[in-house]
């Protein structure tokens, strides 16, 4: 190198920003007292409590001080205690995190994260006393949607009156969170989606899903800014009531490729995700919440990457209670992994893919209200689920159809009339919303004995019919038709009896299924006499 290009060098490197290498964020966390922002004389510095860049993790000393490297584009979050909450921004959501980005998201359609500076001093938090403190000792609820998916304004209108509302103060819910896919490409919805959501008034922590992405980015490192302008970190952790939330962007996005995403997890993923479990209690409870479930969509198609959920699954091995939630499918199941995934835990890994509550994508015959059916392809309506979390790493899942009484866990189909003494070709279809492979689900007629239905995986005949009155109609039934209905994995078959007197005749359905109450479900058919 010659002595002039040394000597530019040399500039170069005094002239650059001081953020462009790896720096030192400092501050601290306390306990908001005095009610005014920023930390103040009477806000105790809180000890031990865990903060991380994305990757590493640190505790806070004796006074509530903590130090951690950063470099751009991270962000700075705290992981609340169980005995904590966060105390709501501006715009309703928590607030625990601050974004590390000098000089910003390179130029974006939806802004992306505006240059924060290079300041690194006095990143201070605030925790507030969580109201009760039984959590541990009672358990708790936590609110679970996934895929709200609003691509208008109309669109988030139906997702509160059809979602919120109904359940605004019906849940004593600790938390809530929606798992991904909030919008429908139209990220300069989120202001007006999170002040519905805020109504809840619940803490609500989100996960990212493929809609959710800057589809102008170059790269994945800036395909979630605009979220991560909104929503923070995009993976992270929170506390309750001695279970753990691992909240996990897992939608990789590369745009020269055909689909421009694929289920996975990146290095730095890994890295906080192994700081985080080495510290914690081998029983305690994790759940871990996503977009893109784990299982592959279809059989020989890799939606999630096999490599990383192997990695995952080495890294949860000896954690006894975990549960996986996951949406995108716009669709309901239980999937249970096993050896042939590489699971290699002590009892096969739970993971619930929760019903969107767009349902299919908002579509359908709208209602006297105005709102569309939204029946999902598998024959589930719209809805949320709640997750209650029990002492000793137990939980139980609830679903909720938008709209509709607690007890509508199950869905019929019978033909309305059958002839006297015909073959007994024709049945009864039970879509148990909540049902899994080992759900005892049986039926009687007119108050027989109880006999047990037969799962059979093909499309519910209820969406069929709405399929097949969409084909015939003259005119369109609504703005999008229902979805072409999908072989559900959660429907059960019983054959009519005909041989039984001519006249109506009662059929009842009743499902068990874990610790929860027996759902039932009712409807009738007629038997008449008839000549050749």
């Amino acid at each position: 190198m010659t002595r002039t290009a040394a000597w530019l060098a040399c500039l170069l490197l005094m002239t650059s920003p001081a953020w462009a290498a790896e720096t030192t964020v400092t501050g601290k966390v306390y306990q908001e007292r005095d009610g005014k922002p920023g930390r103040g004389p009477t806000d105790p510095g809180l000890a031990g409590v865990q903060v991380s860049n994305g990757e590493t993790i640190v505790r806070t000393a004796a006074d509530g001080s903590y130090s951690l490297p950063v470099r751009e584009g991270q962000t700075v979050f705290v992981i609340k205690p169980d005995e904590y909450r966060f105390p709501a921004a501006a715009n309703g959501l928590p607030s625990y995190w601050r974004h590390y980005a000098p000089q910003g998201s390179p130029k974006l359609k939806y802004d992306g994260i505006r240059a924060t500076g290079g300041a690194t001093r006095n990143w201070d938090f605030a925790l507030e006393p969580a109201k009760g403190t039984d959590a541990a000792r009672n358990g708790f609820e936590m609110l679970v949607f996934s895929d709200s998916q609003t691509a208008s304004r109309q669109d988030i209108g139906y997702y509160q009156r059809a979602i919120v509302e109904p359940i605004i103060g019906k849940h004593p819910a600790r938390l809530g969170t929606t798992l991904g896919d909030i919008v429908n490409d139209d990220l300069s919805l989120y202001p007006d989606i999170n002040k519905v959501t805020a109504q809840l008034q619940v803490p609500w922590f989100h996960v990212p899903g493929n809609h959710d992405l800057d589809m102008d980015a170059g790269n994945d490192a800036h395909s979630l800014d605009s979220w991560r302008a909104v929503y923070g970190p995009d993976t992270y952790a929170v506390e309750e009531g001695g279970a753990s939330f691992v909240f996990l962007d897992d939608v990789v996005y590369d745009p020269k490729a055909k689909p421009s995403y694929v289920g996975g997890l990146r290095a730095d993923q890994f890295t906080f995700l192994a700081n985080y479990l080495k510290g914690l209690q081998r029983d305690r409870l994790i759940v871990l919440g996503m977009h893109i479930p784990l299982f592959d969509a279809a059989p020989g198609r890799e939606t999630f990457r096999h490599a990383d959920r192997a990695r995952l699954f080495a890294l949860l091995k000896e954690f006894p209670n975990v549960l996986v939630l996951s949406g995108h499918s716009h669709t309901q199941q239980h999937y249970y992994h096993g050896a042939a995934e590489g699971w290699q835990g002590s009892k096969p890994l739970h993971e619930y893919n929760v019903g969107a509550a767009c349902g299919a994508f908002w579509s359908g015959v709208k209602d006297s209200n105005g709102i569309p059916d939204a029946t999902m392809s598998d024959g589930t309506p719209n809805g949320y689920a709640v997750l209650s979390v029990k002492p000793g790493g137990d939980y139980g899942l609830r679903y909720y159809v938008a709209r509709a009484p607690d007890d509508y866990q199950i869905a019929l189909h019978a033909p309305k009339v059958l002839r006297q003494g015909a073959y007994p070709a024709w049945g009864v279809y039970a879509n148990v919303f909540m049902g899994q492979a080992d759900s005892l689900v049986e039926y009687r007629v007119d108050d027989g004995a109880w006999q047990p239905m037969k799962r059979v995986e093909q499309p519910d005949p209820r969406l069929l019919q709405e399929n097949v009155a969409d084909d015939t109609a003259e005119r369109l039934r609504g703005f999008d038709r229902s979805p072409e209905a999908t072989p559900s994995p959660h429907l059960w078959r019983g054959a009519l009896p005909t041989n039984l007197p001519v006249g109506e005749h009662k059929v009842e359905v009743r499902a068990v299924q874990g610790d929860g109450p027996t759902a039932t479900a009712s409807t009738s058919y007629r038997l008449q006499t008839a000549k050749p």
